[in-house]
């Protein structure tokens, strides 16, 4: 495997962008450590043709069937895993992606909560001095959430929104969802052939 990354979702709207960013992961050969938020659950569940199982072994295996993960690619965590490699700064990835984040994720970050697996891998991200990648997906956004963000961004993770671009002429929703997908990828430093460079 290339990299080893932790991919989480949170409650947000954006499902879509998530599950892409899953699918060009795998296919650029990560290795990847996945927490999904109850509140994502749903989010995917109603915004998506996908109706994820209740079970942690049922959704791995759902996941890896949507995502054509190799059985080790991918591997899923529940929320309150405290004894998986991403709660611990000796063996958590260097790399972590928040896709979509919503406005209580970013809040229980910036504050340092570590009330769930995601805020705690997000905090040992922050401490460890890795990369964290964070995309926020509300609108329109509150003072509070712009000042998260700012501490955020202070603390080193880089903040991503889910503002695709249109100098593609997009033709569909999903060229809309590579767009951002694309710009993750290029902050991860993996190749990606889903958005044409400026000026190619």
């Amino acid at each position: 495997m290339t990299r080893k990354i932790t991919l989480a979702m949170s409650g947000a709207s954006g499902a879509q962008y998530g599950l892409r960013l899953l699918q060009a992961l795998v296919a650029a050969d990560c290795e990847i450590a996945l927490l999904i938020s109850q509140a994502a659950r749903v989010v995917i569940n109603t915004e998506t043709h996908l109706q994820l199982a209740e079970d942690t072994q049922g959704l791995q295996h759902q996941l890896q069937h949507f995502s054509s993960a190799e059985p080790e690619q991918l591997t899923l965590y529940s929320r309150d895993d405290w004894f998986s490699p991403v709660a611990s700064g000796s063996s958590a990835p260097r790399s972590m992606v928040i896709c979509p984040a919503s406005g209580g994720c970013l809040s229980a970050i910036a504050c340092g909560a570590s009330n769930n697996l995601i805020e705690r891998a997000a905090d040992v991200a922050l401490k460890e001095r890795r990369q964290l990648i964070i995309v926020p997906r509300e609108t329109p956004l509150s003072s509070i959430h712009l000042r998260n963000m700012l501490t955020l961004s202070e603390l080193g993770a880089v903040i991503l929104p889910a503002s695709p671009g249109f100098y593609q002429q997009p033709k569909s929703i999903e060229d809309l969802i590579d767009f951002v997908v694309a710009r993750i990828l290029d902050q991860l430093g993996l190749e990606q052939q889903l958005l044409p460079r400026w000026g190619e």
